[in-house]
């Protein structure tokens, strides 16, 4: 790193720490020369980057001042949408399948035969609970697949496994309720019980699941009314949580009523074996409600997910979904009838699980040697990477979207540390290829803060 690009990150650091707010002045060129031992024109050069960059304004005559809108357009992902920009051509950020690895042209043709045998699907609604055709193959496909003694009535079809924990935060959540989360955990589920203004605790998710001792005591003492938990390749961290403690947790969960809220968003997305069965496969007394989504691996743009409840909670759910959208588009979930049961689909899904086997090992071989530390997880779509010391997560995501690499901070899956020093990168949207050439992009901007 040459002394200007050194001054320069001295600068943004300090900006970033709130040493330097937005409109305060900083040291002259000289003055900033004197204290760092470089010459002034290598002070100058590196402000008028900061200049060029946003960071900071030039006042004639009066000198340099922090912009009023660094701080604020600057901070990474939390505050700034940046990551998703579609521009950004290494997206590490999105746990999304590549469009080009889903059998589009099959779609295609599937979706014209679908309206050439039902002309009149696009003009009716769907009913609240969903497709009655749809929750009744689900029903056969969950007892084939998984054992699941569920019916077509314990079944609700969502757009898409955010929308189904918004539902569930808003039917069964009040405020000043407990809620027990994982930490990580998935972002959007804080806010979505943070919107109903509860009270969150965290318990710690690691490679060896839950501390049992935590858990029983969170809720005994708080009494939480739910526990958030994803324990099927978890993201962020691809953990996979032991059937042992699966009806360890539903045990503890009949014994304090604490309802789990189970989101299994990669279920199918194994590498060398099946997941242990879901939480919900061991819960006889109605103390789970699951979802299972299809949307990351069958058609995003489908937006599929399905919840099981028992008794009355699927009644409240129903209520809460009638007022939300009054059913998911009927469309969408007969293009999805019709492709997910064919033996094609299935066939497809078994492709898919080699393809993300092969992208993760591509990146795996990328982080060898580099310093930064995983635990490779059994399936799912991502790494939850540490990084060494010295690497500020901060400057990393800057000098990151510059080289157009873009990954998920883990701050954002863990808001009680705003100083994590891990991040999310997610194997799945990028082909073998633009995953070798953008983990070598990120790890360059990682020796760029190296001393």
């Amino acid at each position: 790193m040459s002394k200007s690009e050194q001054v320069y990150e001295t600068v943004v650091q300090a900006i970033l720490k709130e040493e330097w707010k937005p409109g305060d002045k900083l040291p002259s060129v000289r003055c900033m020369g004197s204290r760092l031992g470089v010459h002034r024109l290598t002070v100058l050069k590196a402000y008028q980057r900061l200049q060029e960059d946003g960071w900071i304004d030039v006042r004639t005559k009066s000198g340099f001042y922090v912009c009023e809108k660094s701080v604020e357009t600057k901070k990474p992902y939390v505050e700034s949408p940046s990551y998703k920009d579609d521009s950004i051509l290494y997206q590490m950020s999105r746990a999304l399948i590549a469009p080009d690895l889903l059998p589009n042209r099959h779609l295609s043709s599937d979706i014209k035969q679908l309206l050439d045998m039902e002309p009149r699907l696009l003009g009716t609604y769907s009913s609240t609970a969903g497709d009655l055709r749809l929750r009744e193959s689900l029903a056969d496909y969950l007892l084939e697949t998984s054992s699941f003694s569920v019916t077509a009535d314990e079944l609700l079809i969502t757009s898409g496994a955010q929308q189904a924990i918004d539902l569930a935060a808003r039917a069964f959540v009040k405020p000043g309720d407990h809620v027990l989360i994982e930490r990580p955990t998935y972002g959007p589920a804080i806010e979505a019980f943070q919107e109903q203004k509860a009270t969150l605790h965290p318990v710690d998710f690691t490679e060896s699941g839950y501390d049992m001792n935590q858990v029983e005591h969170l809720m005994r003492t708080h009494q939480p009314v739910l526990f958030y938990i994803n324990p099927t390749f978890h993201n962020p961290t691809g953990f996979t949580l032991s059937a042992y403690q699966r009806k360890e947790l539903v045990e503890l969960a009949e014994q304090y009523k604490c309802l789990l809220l189970e989101d299994d968003v990669c279920h199918d997305i194994y590498f060398d074996a099946p997941p242990p069965p879901p939480c919900f496969f061991y819960d006889t007394e109605g103390v789970v409600v699951y979802i299972r989504s299809f949307s990351k691996y069958i058609s995003p743009g489908l937006r599929i997910s399905v919840m099981m409840a028992r008794g009355d909670r699927i009644v409240k759910l129903l209520r809460i979904k009638a007022m939300t959208d009054n059913g998911s588009p009927l469309f969408n979930q007969a293009v999805f009838r019709h492709i997910f049961f064919t033996d094609r689909m299935q066939g497809h899904i078994a492709k898919l699980r080699i393809a993300m086997q092969l992208r993760k090992a591509c990146m795996e071989q990328q982080l060898e040697g580099s310093g930064l530390t995983w635990i490779s997880p059994k399936g799912g779509l991502n790494l939850w990477v540490k990084l060494p010391p010295g690497w500020d997560v901060n400057m990393l995501i800057h000098h990151s979207l510059k080289a157009s690499v873009s990954f998920l901070p883990g701050a954002i899956c863990d808001p009680w540390d705003s100083s994590t020093p891990y991040i999310r990168l997610s194997y799945s949207y990028l082909n073998e290829k633009q995953l070798a050439e953008g983990m070598k992009l990120l790890l360059h901007a990682g020796k760029m803060l190296q001393p």
